[in-house]
């Protein structure tokens, strides 16, 4: 079989974006599924990773299209030559900060990416009459890959999978954005229209899959995951009691809880404090450095800007504890970063900080690879890093994950090779 695969994030992209289907494509062959990759030629990426591109097979065919993105026309409001991930939204934008945010939201329905949907269309519309391709498959967001897919699929029936690695209406930044009413419900009707009208739709976890199923039967959960080996060998931990965070924290993501009990630790306990050491590694909202700086805690934070992938993950397999962070948004119970699969690769301590009834805890609590807490519940939290910092001193600070094979990128590869097989 071949499938054309529809994505907007592909190396160079750096991120989280990119990694599910670079992943899917470097194992799709081992399946006997034939991937063809459909990507924008000239992209405005906010973070490259040129290690990346290793992981794409010499054998896969790459179709490009140039595409027209309107952010060097919204910079003329806002901050110049600022290339920003889309969930850092400026809490506090000037006047033209302002303009250039409501002309974003409501003139670029689905997204910044809309100018590249009909010109897309066209050029698939061609291939596709004159190649063999079994399934289209788009991956959003950026959702305007998924109105591709809708045209597409209007146009020539084609058999179509739409893939949602993270939420529409409920992603984390959407009640942030200045939307009219009007926009709300052009959202909402574009989000049902894709959802119904694809043959499969995936999704990464179990909330969106309860929150889409009402409008499509066909909804699969795969999640994201990791790539390699999982860390058995012996490695050197940090030497200090490092909590380190690996992603972007943004102004939803401030866990100001920890702030203030890091501070009562560190006060109350000085050979905590000496021991101490928070790595933040990527991209750190304003608000959050604020909430440091508040908590008198700058001189135990080291900051790492974004590394390639494989540097990562060495800071992740020596951590003493992995720190993850739910964004505390409306839709919180149904954030499942892909983050968690590759701090189960690492063999660390996960402490998380998310409801305890959302799809995160539940993953963390069934693999036995660390402690959820929930977002106000600072008696528990305290007395989970005092635990923590009690078995770094014993020098037994270590957990033993089950079940996590299943989220190896080949085996979730399998899960997906099955759903295009059922459209043959």
């Amino acid at each position: 079989m071949k499938v054309l695969i529809i994505t907007y994030y592909w190396p160079p992209a750096g991120g989280s974006g990119v990694q599910r289907w670079l992943k899917f494509v470097k194992y799709l062959q081992n399946f006997d599924i034939e991937p063809v990759v459909y990507t924008v030629d000239n992209p405005s990426y906010a973070i490259l990773d040129e290690t990346l591109q290793n992981d794409i097979p010499s054998s896969v065919k790459i179709l490009k299209q140039p595409i027209k993105e309107p952010n060097n026309l919204l910079s003329f409001f806002g901050k110049k030559n600022k290339k920003t991930s889309a969930g850092f939204l400026d809490a506090n934008p000037s006047f033209f900060g302002k303009i250039a945010q409501y002309i974003r939201a409501n003139y670029f329905i689905p997204d910044a990416r809309k100018y590249w949907i009909n010109p897309s269309v066209k050029y698939l519309t061609n291939y596709l009459k004159n190649n063999k391709i079994d399934v289209v498959i788009t991956t959003g967001p950026p959702h305007s890959m998924h109105l591709i897919g809708l045209q597409l699929k209007q146009n020539l029936d084609v058999k179509w999978i739409a893939d949602f690695r993270d939420p529409w209406t409920d992603i984390d930044y959407f009640h942030q954005l200045p939307l009219t009413k009007k926009a709300i419900q052009k959202h909402y009707q574009l989000e049902k229209e894709v959802v119904s009208t694809a043959d499969w739709v995936l999704v990464v976890g179990k909330t969106m899959k309860e929150n889409y199923l009402k409008f499509n039967k066909n909804i699969e959960v795969i999640t994201n995951g990791f790539d390699g080996e999982i860390t058995t060998d012996k490695v050197q931990l940090d030497e200090k009691f490092t909590l380190v965070h690996i992603g972007l924290m943004n102004a939803d993501r401030n866990p100001k809880i920890l702030w203030k009990v890091l501070a009562e630790v560190i006060k109350e306990n000085k050979e905590f404090a000496n021991d101490f050491q928070l790595k933040l590694i990527g991209s750190i909202a304003n608000e959050v450095q604020t909430s440091i700086k508040k908590y008198n805690l700058k001189a135990y934070v080291k900051e790492i800007a974004y590394l390639p992938h494989q540097e990562v993950i060495l800071h992740q397999i020596s951590a003493q504890v992995l720190l993850l962070v739910v964004n505390n948004v409306p839709s919180a119970k149904g954030i499942l970063t892909g983050k968690i699969f590759e701090y189960l690769q690492a063999n660390r301590p996960i402490l998380a900080i998310a409801p305890i009834n959302g799809d995160l805890a539940e993953i963390i609590q069934t693999t036995d690879s660390g402690i959820t807490v929930n977002f106000k519940d600072e008696v528990n939290l305290k007395k989970t890093i005092l635990e923590f910092y009690n078995d770094y001193k014993n020098a037994n600070l270590a957990v033993v994950p089950t079940n996590i094979k299943q989220y190896h990128r080949k085996e979730l590869t399998s899960q997906l090779s099955k759903i295009i097989q059922k459209l043959k």
